[in-house]
């Protein structure tokens, strides 16, 4: 995964000169899970029609004009290794956030599965 590459190609757009904001999310495998366990890594699958489904319904938002996805899936990751790069580019800084965590928050729910491998108590 690369930010740097996907800021890239948002340059590249036709509707450049309309950004005045991109935002990234890099989401990264935490040590803990959310209940406080020990993480040793986590393998994540995507249903790829819904997730086409919310990047198109993020580029529909209000003053958006790109939303880029790549997410690491169908293999183990380790603690400290990239799961997802999300970027949004749009217009005014109200308009890319309110993007930006729609689309992560529909991602999240209803387009990922994740499974956390933990250690051995």
């Amino acid at each position: 995964m690369n930010a740097e590459a996907l800021i890239a190609q948002i340059k590249r757009h036709p509707r450049y000169a309309e950004v005045g904001m991109i935002l990234c999310h890099n989401g990264v495998v935490r040590a803990t899970s959310r209940d406080g366990r020990a993480v040793t890594g986590l393998r994540v699958a995507v249903d790829h029609r819904k997730l086409s489904a919310a990047v198109a319904d993020g580029k529909k938002m209000p003053g958006v004009v790109e939303v880029l996805v790549e997410i690491a899936e169908d293999r183990d990751l380790a603690v400290g290794e990239d799961v997802m790069l999300l970027v949004v580019a749009g217009d005014i800084r109200e308009n890319v956030l309110a993007a930006l965590e729609k689309t992560l928050n529909t991602i999240k729910t209803a387009v990922t599965h994740k499974t956390e491998f933990f250690t051995e108590p």
